[in-house]
């Protein structure tokens, strides 16, 4: 059984806002993960001097150190041009040659340093390992019903006043009949935490006031239903702002199950957390 399609708004397709790829360039490279940073970065360098090296054998005598150079010999020699290593074994004698070298040795210096400034800054970045539960439950807790999901702090580290937000989306009918999507705050037990380390099992219990109030599971799936969830915090380490988000479905929600354990003493003094059951759900009998 394949799981349903996930929605999440950061796909959708933008239609007539003439988005410039160039002009999004360093965003795009900064959102992807690091194989694609490095695949971009080592695919330019290959095609910039492959390009040169195309242009060096338009002037095949144009060398000292070899009476006609050939394809390898000019890529071999653009490479050690860009990046300014300068073995010696060849050396551009004509105007043409000349000028090319001082084209690429620019061209080398800025993507050094362009390069450089990605790889520093996406390495720098600090980002906030949470983990989020893959279910969502509603279960009675003294005598009514409760919304509850869970997040681990999968790292470890001190993530000072942490605070979470729940919105959901659903659909709302005015008094004139029209429908409209809107997004409607849910009230948690507790939406911050002075220090999350550990779990934290985010509760909201369903009341007259909860935009949930009257629903079930058939009238969630016939609308829908769309919960965001966002986490900020403090990086204890890097003392800076990190961010993580989730999105839940309605078919996420199990109805009448709770979360099982994952915290328990591990020696004298210290506690283990099992991140691999932060998903685990069982019935309530």
């Amino acid at each position: 059984m394949t799981d349903p399609p996930r929605r999440d708004p950061v796909n959708a397709v933008r239609i007539g806002t003439g988005r410039r790829a160039l002009s999004d360039l360093y965003y795009d490279l900064m959102r992807r993960r690091w194989r694609w940073l490095m695949g971009v970065l080592t695919a330019a360098y290959l095609l910039i001097n492959l390009v040169f090296a195309a242009l060096y054998i338009l002037d095949p005598t144009g060398f000292s150190g070899s009476e006609r150079i050939g394809f390898n010999e000019a890529f071999n020699f653009s490479v050690q041009t860009f990046a300014t290593i300068g073995y010696g074994g060849l050396a551009p004698k004509s105007a043409f040659a000349n000028l090319l070298v001082t084209i690429e040795a620019l061209t080398g210096i800025m993507y050094t340093a362009l390069a450089t400034g990605l790889v520093f800054a996406k390495f720098s970045r600090p980002t906030a390992r949470v983990t989020f539960s893959k279910h969502m439950t509603v279960n009675l807790r003294n005598g009514k019903p409760v919304l509850q999901f869970r997040l681990a702090n999968a790292r470890g580290n001190e993530l000072l006043e942490a605070s979470i937000h729940v919105t959901v989306l659903k659909t709302e009918v005015s008094t004139e009949g029209h429908q409209m999507r809107r997004l409607h705050d849910v009230k948690l037990d507790r939406n911050s935490s002075p220090l999350f380390t550990l779990s934290w099992l985010v509760m909201h219990e369903i009341d007259e006031q909860s935009p949930l109030f009257g629903e079930d599971e058939a009238s969630l799936a016939a609308d829908e239903v769309l919960f965001i969830v966002t986490l900020t915090g403090i990086d204890g380490t890097f003392a800076q702002s990190v961010h993580a988000r989730h999105m839940y479905e309605f078919h996420d929600i199990r109805w009448g199950h709770r979360f099982v354990d994952i915290i328990s003493p591990h020696s004298p003094g210290r506690l283990q957390m099992d991140v691999g059951k932060i998903h685990d759900v069982v019935p309530i009998e």
